[in-house]
């Protein structure tokens, strides 16, 4: 009987031992699959919310105050300076005639400021930093760069809100992580547990094998393979109620999106996601029934 055979079998052997207990074997696959859908659908969470403030990255941005005397010449020749710099994506200037003009149109005080004699208002440069410096520190050095200057009389970093909605999504990414290795942890519990009940029960046939010179890696195979199909069939079901729940998310979303005047949907998993799910079952199934039969079948030998 060539290899390829021999495995094919034990694949078969152990769907069927499987399909004979149907009710214990989904009632583990459901703690495997709600074990594998927390960090998925925490992972998913942190994904749409990126998707649903459309990347708030890209709302970081700096104004850059100069001084009262600077000339508006001077502000163009600042402006494109700034420019120059690789971690700047955009410069806008906005002089001060064209703020005093949008401030007297949108404030209500129009009248008031008619009374002026002079503008008060300072050239403005309005700077958005790269997103590959959209960081604290790249931020703090982009202020320092400007504050600098002598020709500047403030600098506003207008992303206080954004860093920490920032932090907020990065401790969401360190609990998926831990979560995601704990409940790893919890999977390679459960399915190292049910093979060993699953060995402790096929000892007397395990003991025939090895009296007729049965090897290790040969008793061993079929328990690997209900392993794998343990992890990849929790993963399908976890994949399952991901989408149940995205199905029946989706109309609450869209009306919530709508009444903020958004037209985000929620987006379930890619197929990137998914292989990584599907894999992370079977890596998760095949590491806990190799543990659990390596350390189980070395203490069952033929009695004579």
């Amino acid at each position: 009987m060539s290899l390829g055979v021999g495995h094919l079998q034990s694949l078969l052997g152990s769907l069927g031992r499987l399909a004979r207990s149907p009710l214990s074997t989904l009632l583990t696959l459901l703690v495997i699959a709600l074990a594998l859908a927390l960090p998925a659908s925490l992972r998913l969470f942190v994904t749409n919310a990126q998707a649903a403030t459309g990347n708030f990255g890209r709302a970081i941005d700096l104004s850059v105050y100069l001084k009262t005397d600077v000339p508006l010449a001077k502000a163009q020749q600042l402006a494109g300076a700034a420019r120059a710099r690789a971690d700047v994506a955009e410069v806008t200037l906005i002089p001060a005639d064209k703020g005093l003009e949008d401030f007297r149109n949108y404030s209500g005080f129009g009248d008031a400021l008619a009374a002026l004699k002079e503008n008060p208002l300072p050239h403005m440069l309005h700077v958005r930093p790269r997103d590959t410096a959209s960081s604290p520190a790249a931020l703090e050095a982009l202020r320092g760069y400007f504050a600098a200057w002598p020709e500047v009389d403030l600098v506003q970093v207008d992303a206080q809100w954004v860093l920490r909605f920032n932090a907020i999504l990065e401790v969401l990414r360190e609990l998926m992580m831990m979560a995601a290795a704990l409940l790893g942890a919890g999977v390679l519990a459960v399915i190292g547990n049910t093979i060993r009940l699953e060995i402790a029960g096929r000892r007397p046939e395990i003991e025939v094998i090895k009296l007729v010179g049965g090897s290790n890696s040969f008793v061993r195979r079929p328990f690997l393979y209900t392993g794998l199909l343990y992890g990849v069939g929790g993963a399908l079901l976890a994949w399952g109620i991901i989408a149940l729940a995205i199905t029946l998310l989706q109309d609450s979303v869209a009306t919530l999106a709508r009444l903020y005047g958004s037209h985000f949907e929620l987006r379930g998993p890619s197929g990137a996601e998914i292989g990584t799910l599907l894999g992370a079952g079977a890596a998760l199934g095949w590491l806990g029934a190799w543990i659990s039969a390596a350390r189980h079948l070395r203490s069952i030998e033929p009695r004579a």
